[in-house]
C-alpha cells in the first residue's frame, strides 16, 4: 500500500489487489498526520507559486514557440553551440532535453518563465550539445554561459511544471 499528496493536495491511495476496504482505511487512519502534512505543504507551494508567477502573463502556444526558438537560435550563434532540430512542446514532465543528435525539445511552458530562467533553461540543453550527462564537467561548462549557476537552480526549482 502507498499514498501519494499531488501538487494539488489531493490525495492518492495504491492498493494492492487483495487489500480489503477496511484494510485501506486503517493504512490511511495510520498515516493521516503525514497526509495532512503534505497536504498543508503542497497548498503552500501552490501559494508560494502564484505568488511567483503572478507577473507573468500567459504566453500562447504561437508567441511561445517563436520566443524560444528564437532565443535559443540567438544563445546558439552567440555561443558556438551546434543545434539542429528543435521541437516545441506542452510537456507534463520535463522542461526540455537534448538528444545524442543535438535535437532539443524544449517545453513551451519555460516561456511563462522570468527571462534570466529561460535563458539558464535554454543554456542548459546546449551545453548538453557538448556535455550528454550532469556530471560536474556539465555544471562546470554551464558554468561558463551564465553567473552564478547553484543560484539560479535554486531559483529554478521554486518553479513546479506541474502547477504552470
Amino acid at each position: 500500500m502507498s499514498v501519494s499528496v499531488t501538487a494539488s493536495g489531493e490525495v492518492r491511495v495504491t492498493l494492492p489487489h487483495r487489500c480489503t476496504v477496511r484494510q485501506a482505511e486503517a493504512f490511511l487512519c495510520e498515516k493521516s498526520a503525514w497526509v495532512a502534512a503534505h497536504r498543508q505543504k503542497a497548498c503552500l507551494l501552490r501559494l508560494r507559486h502564484k505568488q511567483l508567477t503572478s507577473t507573468r502573463k500567459p504566453v500562447s502556444r504561437t508567441k511561445a514557440e517563436i520566443l524560444l526558438r528564437e532565443r535559443l537560435e540567438r544563445l546558439a550563434r552567440k555561443h558556438g553551440f551546434p543545434c539542429n532540430k528543435v521541437s516545441i512542446r506542452n510537456q507534463k514532465s520535463r522542461w526540455g532535453s537534448c538528444s545524442a543528435d543535438n535535437n532539443i525539445s524544449l517545453n513551451e511552458k519555460i516561456a511563462r518563465l522570468p527571462d534570466r530562467l529561460i535563458d539558464f533553461v535554454l543554456l542548459h540543453e546546449l551545453v548538453h550539445t557538448r556535455v550528454k550527462n550532469h556530471s560536474e564537467d556539465f555544471w562546470l561548462e554551464l558554468g561558463k554561459y551564465v553567473d552564478d549557476v547553484a543560484a539560479l537552480r535554486r531559483e529554478f526549482r521554486q518553479y513546479r511544471l506541474d502547477l504552470i
